[in-house]
């Protein structure tokens, strides 16, 4: 089983330092998340909300930087780790964009981004990129196959039912085959990821017992479409307190990538400064790595 360390959320020094930890440390790569910009006034409901009204739990000011950006700067400091986004909102943006930024992000990267893409939930965002929200999973299904095409180097082309690029160059290409993984549990996105996908990613951590059916249902996926014993990653994030006999039984059942934020069991406070908390942090990742990165 491979740990990735979720970190999202965070201010972009506190990122970089657990990057470099991440790194150090012998977890497998890092998570990072998606969004364009927090809307003031949002009347999209953000898909697993807890809250009544629908509202994501996260402050308004929270920072999202570019992801593709993000990446090129941490794979300048680092050697091993991979990048996976969780959900990278690729039909939010155009396709040129998308294999530009996250091509050139592979190139920078040698090789470590890890695609994870999903069809996103903030209508807001849409209205302002100009693209259609409500068949943005049919062009992400049609993106997919475009992205693969446009990343293969020299001359290229693609037709499609929605994306139709004569042939073109774009360089720099990815000297190997960037890795796509579908994000979600609902019948569209299972369907995505086990027929255009080489994984797939749980996007709302999920209890144990639930999760175990949702490896159960994304094996079934797999079945239908004919991929039983494909080479399939598959990718949780667990609601429970970490458990190394839970992680092997995860691990039994079939999931390749765990989903992991031990920074997120530091006790700090509001009233600590930046470098206890951060120092705090880093304590806590050392402690998972030993005793769970290195076991499994």
């Amino acid at each position: 089983m491979r740990f990735h360390q979720a970190i999202q959320f965070l201010p972009l020094e506190t990122v970089r330092a657990l990057t470099l930890a991440s790194d150090h440390m012998g977890y497998d790569g890092v998570y990072l998340s998606d969004h364009l910009f927090n809307p003031r006034v949002l009347e999209s409901k953000y898909t697993y909300s807890t809250a009544p009204d629908g509202a994501p739990f996260w402050e308004k000011e929270t920072e999202w930087p570019d992801p593709m950006c993000l990446v090129s700067s941490l794979a300048a400091l680092t050697t091993t780790v991979t990048f996976t986004t969780g959900i990278y909102i690729a039909p939010v943006r155009d396709l040129i964009t998308v294999a530009k930024s996250v091509g050139t992000a592979a190139v920078l990267s040698d090789n470590r981004v890890r695609l994870g893409v999903g069809v996103g939930w903030c209508k807001e965002e849409y209205t302002q990129t100009g693209q259609d929200f409500h068949n943005r999973g049919k062009r992400l299904d049609d993106m997919i196959p475009a992205l693969r095409a446009l990343w293969q180097g020299g001359w290229v082309e693609y037709h499609g039912s929605h994306y139709d690029v004569p042939e073109c160059q774009m360089n720099p290409a990815p000297s190997q085959p960037v890795p796509i993984l579908g994000g979600g549990d609902s019948a569209p996105a299972l369907r995505r990821a086990s027929t255009l996908c080489d994984g797939w990613i749980n996007t709302g951590a999920a209890f144990p017992d639930e999760a175990f059916e949702q490896v159960k249902m994304v094996q079934n996926a797999l079945h239908e479409a004919g991929r039983d014993g494909d080479d399939f990653a598959m990718y949780l994030a667990v609601k429970a307190f970490p458990d190394l006999d839970l992680y092997k039984r995860l691990e039994d059942a079939g999931v390749t990538d765990l989903l992991c934020a031990p920074w997120m069991l530091a006790d700090v406070s509001e009233s600590d400064s930046p470098e206890r908390m951060l120092s705090l942090r880093l304590a806590e990742v050392e402690k998972y790595a030993e005793e769970y990165v290195a076991k499994m």
